[in-house]
């Protein structure tokens, strides 16, 4: 076993938030760490997810009719969205050593939500492509960034539970996104002359833009850039000294060539770039609308109705996601929790993948969608302790095995996705389910190369 699988050498009880090894003041240090780090983390997620599957719910509740899509239109600005999020990425593998986390992540929020507010005023296609692509842009270095800061201050054994949590953010918007629409095509559908999909976007850009403040405020960064009012000198200090004795790299490094050569020399790289780029593909179910686009392909609900039912499958993502995460941490078995995770996922794949089946049998494999990404902290706080040992190398390689692996999702959806083919996706749901499959053999994989670096 490695140590990332068994440290810290003593065992916990299963129900212990703290290792047995920690000292009360690392104890303190933990629980405010948590309370800075994390609930701002859920929240920028939750606003992230809200802002970018608010389209699937506006284009369902009005949107399509009003603005005159046609064809594969949404499957665009699903695939513009990609865009911008992977070009943004491109760049800040490289700056995140250099910058303080503390004002970066904050200022992006800010920066998506002053285009999603921007989409309540879009006339047409074109419009919208564009506030698509620079929503993007803005959210593109949140979800390496946050992994990364969840590395700088925590061991290994610690990420997979707050990345949990963290994630539960992602079922969060996409559920709230619903909800809202639902509210706003029943209730403000037509107030101070904008229709209830307008709305929509106002709202969650008001709420998305109060997050951002926050973060101002509360976000720490990273122990090496800190300038948190809320952590002192001393509590910093012991941040670095524990995860120094647990072989993480604390000190910034700056990149120069020969960093870039041992990165795309070393099995790291290309390892966890593969494995990710599996993962985005076994996720393909939950960006599409495919449940949206089935309950309105049924004809007997209203736009507010179609919006509430399309709560349901992130809703139980939630439970899913804690699941995963926190048993992944508890049993120390991360490539057993992606495997229970994505088998989960592979029975309703399958469902959907044969189709002609009763009705009952398509709700229950909608109903699995989201426990194909309630193992995502798991992976991303895996590659975090495999990186563990140098900064550099751990802050590129995050980012860039995020932006890869994205991007082949600005493509395959245009191939297997289709707008007009929905909600039958006839190879949408088995390429999905072959990703899925894919997935599962690779983590085990990536064990043998951990176990065998460490």
């Amino acid at each position: 076993m490695s140590t990332a699988e068994t440290s810290p050498a003593r065992p916990r009880k299963w129900y212990h938030w703290y290792a047995e090894t920690d000292t009360p003041e690392e104890r303190k240090l933990i629980f405010k760490l948590d309370m800075l780090i994390v609930p701002y983390a859920i929240l920028v997620y939750w606003v992230k997810y809200m802002d970018q599957t608010n389209i699937n719910n506006a284009y369902v509740a009005g949107l399509k009719e009003e603005l005159g899509f046609a064809g594969n239109q949404l499957v665009h600005l699903q695939t513009i969205y990609v865009v911008g999020a992977v070009i943004g990425q491109l760049p800040f593998g490289f700056i995140f050593p250099y910058v303080p986390m503390s004002w970066l992540l904050p200022a992006l929020d800010i920066g998506w939500g002053v285009f999603n507010l921007a989409q309540f005023k879009a006339r047409g296609y074109s419009d919208l492509m564009a506030f698509r692509f620079m929503i993007g842009f803005f959210e593109s270095a949140f979800f390496p960034g946050v992994h990364y800061v969840l590395g700088s201050w925590y061991r290994g054994d610690e990420v997979g539970r707050r990345g949990g949590l963290f994630y539960i953010g992602l079922t969060l918007g996409t559920l709230t996104s619903g909800l809202i629409q639902s509210g706003a095509s029943s209730q403000l559908d037509g107030k101070g002359g904008m229709e209830g999909w307008r709305w929509m976007f106002v709202i969650t850009s008001v709420i998305t833009l109060v997050v951002g403040v926050f973060g101002i405020v509360t976000w720490p960064g990273t122990p090496d850039r800190c300038t948190s009012l809320f952590l002192s000198a001393e509590e910093i200090q012991l941040s670095k000294d524990r995860l120094s004795r647990h072989g993480h790299q604390i000190p910034s490094t700056r990149f120069t060539w020969k960093t870039l050569i041992n990165i795309f020399t070393r099995w790291r790289f290309w390892v966890l770039t593969f494995w990710d780029i599996l993962f985005w593909n076994a996720c393909n179910n939950t960006s599409t609308g495919g449940f949206l686009l089935f309950l309105k392909s049924l004809g007997r609900y209203s736009d507010s109705k179609v919006n509430a039912l399309g709560s349901i499958p992130p809703a139980l993502g939630v439970i899913y996601i804690i699941l995963i995460c926190f048993g992944a941490d508890l049993f120390r078995n991360r490539a057993g929790a992606i495997t229970v995770s994505h088998l989960w996922n592979a029975i309703g794949l399958i469902i959907l993948t044969v189709w002609n089946v009763p009705e009952s049998a398509k709700w229950f494999a909608f109903m699995t969608t989201y426990s194909s990404v309630a193992m995502s902290s798991v992976l991303y706080g895996w590659a975090n302790d495999i990186l563990k040992h140098d900064v550099a190398e751990r802050s590129l390689t995050l980012t860039l095995m995020n932006a890869i692996a994205q991007s082949t999702t600005a493509w395959t959806p245009l191939l297997v996705f289709k707008t007009v083919e929905a909600p039958r996706f006839p190879k949408g749901y088995p390429f999905t389910l072959g990703s899925a499959i894919a997935l599962i053999a690779m983590s085990w994989g990536v064990k043998y190369f951990h176990d065998r670096q460490e």
